[in-house]
């Protein structure tokens, strides 16, 4: 049994902002595979609940006018991963994705969920942020545009207004137009398991593809939020694709992370990761990409 003292389901967007603005203090539950879990640790026991699950406007994987992809907030992983224009054009978003939990969990959790969470061990959080994803919130005053580096303010808390909720990413087309990217996870086991740290890269390539015209980096579990590597990425960008660069990509990275002990792992054991994933998922972008090392 779960120790809930109001449940209230929306019946649109705007339905939801006004159920939030009327419960400053109530949570909102998509998949209530996060929320759910806490309130059975006793954490939000009496809690007050706006559930926005039945929305269905919030759902799915489509390509805008001008080429930006946009992700439903109430999208599940599962059907990120299998959607085809992931597949096409960010396929390692949905490689991503389909690394959290369990195949029921998959089904149920939501893209929006993932990220509103706030914590740094989100499978999505480094892949969005090495793709300069862009967070679309929406509230009584409308709609409100945040680059996902700054919707993360700190370990566990976003830029979630009163009365707002997550509708959906958006990835503009010059993100992802002639990219590919990799990530890894490393975990203490294959599967069901949070990351230790997570990496994602990606890349764009010259023409002949001899050249790096532009590296991304991204981290979970390297700091207090998902970050981006920009000393990693300016020791690529420009430089031909060789041994030599990789090194140097991966050497950087190190300058640009504040990773913790935890019971999880020390924080030199997450440093040697940090460079060590940036060195592969680099490589696996570049052969990816149709590159040669």
């Amino acid at each position: 049994m779960y120790d809930i003292k109001a449940l209230y389901e929306a019946e649109s967007v705007a339905h939801a902002t006004e159920l939030l603005l009327a419960h400053p203090e109530a949570k909102v539950i998509a998949g209530g595979s996060d929320v759910l879990i806490q309130m059975r640790e006793g954490r939000l026991a009496g809690a007050t609940l706006v559930s926005i699950y039945g929305l269905d406007e919030l759902r799915g994987v489509t390509m805008e006018a001008d080429g930006t992809i946009r992700i439903g907030s109430l999208t599940s992983f599962s059907h990120i991963t299998k959607s085809p224009i992931i597949e096409e054009h960010i396929r390692v978003l949905g490689e991503a994705v389909d690394m959290v939990g369990g195949p029921q969990i998959r089904n149920i959790g939501t893209i929006g969920g993932n990220t509103c969470n706030g914590v740094t061990s989100a499978d999505s959080a480094s892949t969005l942020v090495a793709y300069d994803a862009i967070v679309e919130l929406t509230g009584a005053e409308g709609k409100r545009l945040v680059p996902i580096r700054e919707f993360y303010i700190k370990a566990g808390k976003v830029d979630l207004r009163p009365g707002e909720i997550e509708t959906a990413i958006l990835i503009p087309r010059e993100s992802y137009e002639g990219c590919k990217g990799h990530y890894i996870k490393y975990a203490m086991r294959n599967a069901m398991d949070i990351a230790t740290c997570g990496c994602s890269a990606n890349v764009k390539l010259s023409a002949d593809k001899k050249t790096i015209e532009r590296a991304r980096l991204a981290y979970g579990v390297a700091g207090p939020v998902p970050m981006r590597a920009p000393s990693a990425e300016a020791a690529a960008n420009g430089k031909p694709i060789s041994a030599e660069t990789v090194e140097a990509f991966a050497k950087a990275a190190l300058d640009d992370v504040n990773p913790r002990t935890s019971w999880r792992a020390t924080k030199e054991f997450r440093l040697h990761l940090v460079e060590e994933l940036a060195r592969r998922a680099l490589s696996e972008a570049i052969r990816l990409s149709g590159g040669e090392l």
